[in-house]
């Protein structure tokens, strides 16, 4: 009896192991999503978000792997169609959240900064970061810009191709690169340590999809997690990191 007292005062004693939730987001995510787990870990006590940021290729990659992922939220509709297509997803599970801009930024100080397009194939700019359109989102739209303007291969030798948006980012604000091709919000989380030079004109715009992991073993504490990113308080945060409504 004694023993059995001890047992039960011991376990009691142990602290409680959070619930832990593993969101997988895209990089230009990284501060709008550490605000909003830490929103949703003080509205439901005891549960944990755990964050993992890359680019929107490399996660679906590690999900495809087998990574244990609960949620997935991408940069773009194709990374999340493609999650679909390989029955990654839990169906009903999908929802856009947040909508963004393509933007060109320069270092501070810059003289004669670009403000189009086809003055970046101008003599005054020597590099210019870009996300690797293979795995990057924010490549993509920046190569397909490009490409519509006729100015794609214009620039290819001039291109320094990054891992993930805040590669690029990093580069522009360091001055190791004349100019970069990011998110409008990924301006906004560098305030005076880069400029914007312009906003780049897109025939198709930037969506963000979030979805339940299929195979997730906490599929409904996933769910909860992405009707918290749809809510007043989760959309709020993200208006106040410069995304657009969905």
């Amino acid at each position: 009896m004694t023993r059995l007292l001890c047992l039960f005062l011991l376990a009691a004693a142990m602290p409680a192991t959070a619930a832990e939730l593993t969101v997988s987001a895209a990089s230009s995510l990284t501060e709008s999503f550490r605000d909003i787990a830490a929103a949703y870990e003080r509205a439901h006590p005891g549960t944990k978000v755990d964050l993992n940021f890359a680019a929107s290729g490399v996660l679906l990659q590690q999900v495809t792997r087998g990574a244990p992922v609960d949620v997935l939220a991408t940069a773009d509709t194709a990374t999340l169609d493609q999650a679909a297509r390989s029955g990654l997803l839990e169906a009903g599970s999908r929802r856009t959240f947040a909508t963004n801009a393509l933007v060109v930024i320069v270092p501070p100080g810059r003289n004669n900064a670009p403000k189009t397009l086809a003055a970046l194939a101008g003599k005054g700019v020597q590099r210019v970061a870009i996300g690797n359109p293979d795995s990057v989102p924010v490549g993509r739209y920046a190569r397909t810009a490009l490409q519509d303007a006729g100015l794609w291969d214009a620039l290819a030798a001039r291109t320094i191709t990054t891992q993930n948006v805040r590669q690029s980012l990093d580069y522009v604000a360091r001055g190791e690169v004349d100019a970069g091709f990011v998110y409008a919000s990924d301006y906004q989380a560098m305030p005076g340590r880069v400029v914007r030079a312009f906003d780049v004109p897109l025939n198709t715009p930037i969506t963000y999809p979030v979805a339940v992991i299929k195979s997730s073993a906490r599929a409904a504490e996933g769910r909860r997690f992405v009707a918290f990113v749809m809510s007043p308080e989760g959309q709020a945060i993200l208006r106040g990191h410069g995304f657009g409504a969905p």
